[in-house]
């Protein structure tokens, strides 16, 4: 089918996904981590950039894409899910098992913010620590210039 089609809105650009990942890994680099991978959802869980470092194992990308998307489905960094729901691991089973296994709650995703406090994406890191993967991410979102969050104050 040519021809014209009706444009999606987006409120997380390729550029600024760019702009995570470069930002994400320049951390990384600086503090001397072990290779990452890095990957970023737009508000709808949909990939808009991902990139792995060399040397960084094949299982990383879909760690990394589990704990963006555990941070997207929850409304709370992937870490957070993890704590609150230490003694619930029926529900954490759960949760898993719904996403289709699309879900890590180990630290690493954080959600990208708007101005308004809303979220319109995710970002998830894999490969080092986990802090140093939730590190990573933070440092992506706000060398993009976008606010971030764990939860909520």
């Amino acid at each position: 089918m040519a021809g014209k089609v009706f444009r999606s809105h987006f409120q997380l650009g390729r550029r600024q996904a760019r702009c995570i990942l470069d930002g994400a890994f320049a951390l990384a680099r600086k503090q001397g981590m072990e290779p990452l991978t890095v990957v970023v959802l737009d508000g709808g869980g949909h990939v808009v950039a991902a990139e792995r470092e060399d040397g960084c194992a094949p299982l990383r990308f879909p760690v990394a894409q589990g704990k963006a998307f555990a941070a997207l489905g929850n409304g709370i960094a992937s870490g957070v899910v993890g704590e609150r729901n230490i003694e619930r691991p029926a529900f954490l089973a759960s949760v898993a098992a719904a996403s289709g296994g699309h879900f890590v709650p180990v630290p690493g995703g954080v959600l990208i913010l708007d101005d308004d406090a809303r979220v319109i994406g995710a970002v998830g890191a894999s490969g080092a620590s986990s802090g140093e993967d939730e590190a990573a991410s933070i440092a992506g979102i706000a060398a993009a210039g976008l606010g971030w969050g764990r939860e909520p104050e």
